[in-house]
């Protein structure tokens, strides 16, 4: 029998968008949350699986993603309010670090310098940000809104509209080097990068997933494939795909309530989880791969008309297992 996943003490009043751990730095696991009710929230993950509140902040409009600076002093949100906004672990003091003309819908330290971060908006542009000086250092014009974003090593993955790929070499990151219609019919949720930056994967509305390669010597190895589709011949929306930071398998995240982790290298799944009785918004790894945050939240991929004002708001914690998350041989 599966051991019990831990739930999330005090968690959000509204739609979850966002979660992110520490990078692993040994000074214990935190988590932060970001929520349509305009908190970051930040929660001590304990060695038992309990959760302790810590601190707070807040948006002027709903946080929609959240992100750690690379020795995990600072957090980093994006708001409905236009906004960048920033916390100090050491101080628990709160400011606005950046700015678009519309929306930030997601955030990320860059791997080219400890405050360097980078922004995307539905104003239809990337912007990199020093946070050492307070100034943007650059903007990247991309065709459409952006959705979602990735970075690792040199490359920065942007999705945006119209299933629009921007792929950025952040040696020159104010220039699209490739740009690609996505593989997938169907509006983009997600993409996230392969932990050795040669590729990247994209998740759609209509349950789908594509691995992509950038190298054109490795385009063959692209490839696609359905996953959080059920019986009766439903389709779900793929929200969140998230990369286990040691073994580079992934996982998907669907609005069927179902997780599930998988080896792109062998083309299998590894493992699938019982349904959690309610879409999963977003996920993410703990630095070391060890915890797997899942939160229980409203999606919107139905609309409004299906958003229910009681509906709960949780957030898990499971263990991995090294038989759920490390590579299998080939068949």
């Amino acid at each position: 029998m599966e051991p019990q996943d831990f739930e999330l003490t005090a968690p959000p009043t509204d739609g979850i968008s966002g979660l992110a751990f520490n990078p692993s730095t040994g000074g214990g696991d935190f988590l932060a949350v970001s929520s349509w009710d305009q908190q970051i929230r930040i929660y001590e993950v304990q060695p038992s699986g309990n959760t302790v509140p810590k601190a707070a902040y807040s948006h002027e409009g709903p946080a929609l993603c959240v992100t750690w600076n690379k020795d995990g002093t600072k957090i980093v949100s994006g708001g409905g309010d236009k906004a960048v906004r920033m916390m100090d672990m050491n101080t628990g003091q709160s400011t606005q670090v950046a700015a678009h003309d519309e929306p930030v819908k997601t955030v990320k330290f860059l791997d080219q310098g400890q405050d360097i971060l980078a922004t995307g908006s539905w104003d239809k542009t990337i912007k990199y940000w020093d946070l050492r000086q307070s100034r943007s250092v650059g903007t990247l014009q991309l065709p459409e809104r952006v959705y979602s974003m990735d970075a690792v090593g040199d490359l920065l993955v942007a999705a945006t509209a119209d299933r629009n790929i921007a792929l950025v070499n952040l040696q020159n990151p104010t220039v699209i080097f490739k740009q690609v219609i996505s593989p997938l019919k169907w509006q983009t949720r997600v993409v996230s990068c392969f932990i050795d930056s040669k590729g990247y994967a994209i998740g759609s509305i209509e349950g789908r997933v594509g691995i992509q390669y950038i190298d054109p010597a490795d385009e063959a190895k692209s490839f696609s494939f359905k996953c959080h589709r059920d019986e009766q011949k439903n389709i779900h929306a793929v929200n969140n795909i998230s990369f286990h930071p040691t073994y580079g398998t992934f996982s998907t995240a669907g609005s069927d309530g179902t997780w599930s982790t998988w080896d792109k290298d062998s083309k299998q799944r590894l493992k699938s989880f019982a349904n959690k009785g309610g879409p999963i918004s977003t996920t993410a790894f703990n630095g070391n791969g060890t915890i797997f945050a899942y939160a229980v939240s409203y999606d919107w991929t139905k609309g409004y008309k299906f958003a229910t004002p009681n509906q709960p708001q949780r957030v898990f914690l499971h263990a991995t297992r090294d038989e759920d998350v490390k590579p299998k041989a080939r068949r």
